[in-house]
């Protein structure tokens, strides 16, 4: 299968097709190492296209990983807030890219950035049943009787009940492990008000069968490779 060079960078980058058409006549742009001058050549699913001596990733979609820190919102855009594309670097970039569901303002780690809605609607909807686990920093220690609500599932201040969730106990009475299926909003820290707890500090460990890579430092992100894209997908409850 092959495509139009202009529309290849366009779909992968965040130049409109006008622009692209520039670059390419520019000179900025390779294929397979020769420099390409017209925005009409094909190229297929094996060559190699640089810009400004980058390689652009060939994929149809991108999958990031981003390790979100406080005070930056999931959304794609916001003028008057740091945002988790903000945090993507040039060389990832490109048209179309957003945040597969969302954690809170001062909530830190794991954000899936894509450019794959039907991906990103797969993991988020309930009937999926994708996992997310979460590490909660509590006010007050683990009282006898939250794993049971938690399983029996959790109902909200304003009437909502939740679906069935796993409360797991650490060394630390003060810090759980929660596992669940849904994202509604503010989810974790209204689950544990409804029990008359506050979370102190909320952190996202893993999305289904991946955990956040421990090497990645707040703020930083890397692209997913295939097998990891599919461990998302890999444990239900």
């Amino acid at each position: 299968m092959t495509d139009r060079l202009d529309k290849w960078l366009c779909d992968r980058t965040t130049f409109s097709r006008k622009d692209v058409k520039a670059i390419i006549r520019s000179g900025r742009v390779k294929v397979n190492g020769e420099t390409a001058s017209r925005p009409d050549a094909h190229i297929g699913e094996a060559d190699a296209v640089m810009l400004d001596g980058k390689l652009i990733a060939a994929n149809q979609h991108i999958y990031i990983m981003l390790n979100k820190p406080k005070g930056v919102v999931s959304v794609s855009n916001a003028p008057d807030d740091r945002t988790v594309i903000d945090l993507i670097p040039d060389e990832l970039r490109r048209n179309g890219l957003f945040p597969a569901g969302r954690l809170d303002r001062d909530t830190t780690g794991f954000v899936l950035i894509t450019d794959d809605g039907e991906f990103a609607h797969r993991i988020l909807s309930p009937r999926r049943h994708v996992v997310k686990t979460y590490t909660a920093t509590l006010r007050d220690a683990i009282q006898n009787g939250y794993e049971h609500a938690f399983r029996e599932g959790i109902v909200l201040g304003d009437g909502t009940k939740c679906m069935s969730a796993d409360l797991v106990r650490t060394d630390d009475p003060r810090r759980v492990i929660v596992r669940l299926r849904e994202g509604r909003y503010h989810q974790v820290k209204r689950m544990f008000a409804s029990l008359g707890n506050h979370v102190t500090h909320l952190h996202r460990d893993a999305i289904g069968g991946l955990a956040l890579d421990p090497l990645l430092r707040e703020g930083e992100c890397r692209v997913l490779i295939p097998e990891e894209v599919s461990k998302i997908t890999e444990e239900e409850m």
